[in-house]
């Protein structure tokens, strides 16, 4: 055997019980929730058409739009608050996820692993306290 050559890695992929155990970076839970926010947004979608037309067709539609979230229909009240929610989530999420990735096409060297993490970390850390805030004058 040749004492000059190296042995090369091997790379397999995960099997479906590892997938708990495996820690995605910072980078990899914001691609996957930009992605899981806009399908939300996309299935959500009937509803956010739904609510802009209540609010802005006319005084009946508008009051019974805000009845929607003062409960007394046939959703709960907190159940509605709590999709508006998510909608809300999604949105924010989105946005500055969509933002973080037009930032890094503009400054190529926000895709080192440094600031590709620290703009990853700032999206999530962000996106929740905008959606705690929202949420808190949703709920209160």
């Amino acid at each position: 055997m040749n004492p000059t050559i190296t042995k090369r890695s091997v790379y397999r992929n995960i099997d479906i019980g590892q997938i708990v155990r495996y820690r995605l970076p910072a980078a990899g839970w914001v691609s996957i929730l930009h992605r899981i926010s806009g399908a939300l947004m996309f299935v959500l979608l009937p509803l956010v058409i739904w609510m802009f037309d209540a609010s802005v067709t006319s005084q009946t539609s508008y009051d019974a739009f805000m009845a929607v979230f003062a409960g007394g229909g046939v959703v709960p009240a907190w159940l509605f608050k709590l999709i508006a929610l998510a909608l809300i989530w999604a949105f924010v999420l989105h946005l500055i996820a969509g933002l973080r990735h037009v930032w890094m096409d503009l400054s190529h060297h926000a895709v080192d692993l440094r600031p590709g993490r620290r703009s990853a970390i700032f999206t999530l850390v962000t996106s929740v306290l905008l959606t705690l805030a929202f949420g808190y004058t949703l709920f209160f």
